[in-house]
C-alpha cells in the first residue's frame, strides 16, 4: 500500500509538470507533417520499441499520418544487428526509408541515448541523420532527456520522481503523451471505436 501511495502519487506531480508550451510545438510539428503528407518515423528500444509499435496503430488509424517503426519489422532489424551492429541499426533502416525534411522522427526512450555512456547509441546515429536531411524530431524521454533532449525540435522530458520509477513513469508517460497529441483535433481523423459507440448511446 505505502509504495503504491507514492507511486501515483508521483503520477500526479508529473502530470502537473508537463510542459503545456513543449505539447503545443509537437502537435504543430505533427499537423504540419500531415499536411505536407509527411510520415512518422518511431524509434525506441525495450518497452519503448513496444510503445512505438502502438503509436504507429494510432496515428495511422486515428491520425490519418503514414507511420512507421523499423521495430515491426523483425527480420529486417534482426539482419541489420548482425551484419551492421545494433549501435547502426535505425539509421541505415532510415536511409533505406528516403527519409526527408518533410518526415519526423519520433523518439520514446527512458534516457534519451548517451554517447559517453554507450547507451542507446542507435538512437543518436538515427538522429544525425535525421538532422543531415532536415527531418523534424520528436521525443518523450526520461532522465534529463539525453542526446534526444538536446537536439530535438519538441521534447517532452518526465521529470525523475525517484531512483526506482524512472523507467515505469517514462515508458507509461510516453503513452499518455502520445494519446494525448492523436487525439487533439488538429491531428485526429477519426474517433476510436468507443468513443464513436459512445456518441450513439442515449444517456
Amino acid at each position: 500500500m505505502e509504495y503504491a501511495s507514492r507511486y501515483f502519487e508521483e503520477v500526479q506531480s508529473i502530470a502537473k509538470s508537463i510542459d503545456l508550451t513543449t505539447i503545443e510545438k509537437m502537435v504543430q510539428i505533427i499537423a504540419s507533417v500531415k499536411e505536407q503528407k509527411g510520415r512518422l518515423f518511431f524509434i525506441g528500444v525495450g518497452g519503448s520499441a513496444a510503445n512505438c509499435t502502438h503509436a504507429v496503430n494510432d496515428f495511422r488509424k486515428i491520425g490519418g499520418i503514414e507511420s512507421y517503426t523499423p521495430n515491426d519489422n523483425v527480420a529486417e532489424l534482426t539482419a541489420r544487428t548482425n551484419d551492421e551492429g545494433w549501435d547502426t541499426v535505425y539509421a541505415p533502416w532510415l536511409e533505406c526509408s528516403r527519409l526527408s525534411n518533410k518526415d519526423a522522427v519520433f523518439v520514446f526512450s527512458v534516457g534519451g541515448g548517451s554517447k559517453e555512456n554507450n547507451v542507446s547509441v542507435n538512437l543518436i546515429h538515427a538522429l544525425n541523420l535525421a538532422k543531415k536531411v532536415g527531418a523534424r524530431i520528436l521525443g518523450i524521454t526520461g532522465r534529463d532527456g539525453g542526446y534526444t533532449g538536446k537536439v530535438a525540435d519538441a521534447c517532452i522530458i518526465i521529470p525523475t520522481q525517484s531512483p526506482d520509477t524512472i523507467t515505469p513513469h517514462a515508458e507509461a508517460w510516453q503513452a499518455v503523451v502520445w494519446h494525448m497529441l492523436v487525439t487533439d483535433p488538429r491531428i485526429m481523423a477519426m474517433s476510436n471505436k468507443w468513443e464513436s459507440l459512445t456518441e450513439n448511446m442515449q444517456c
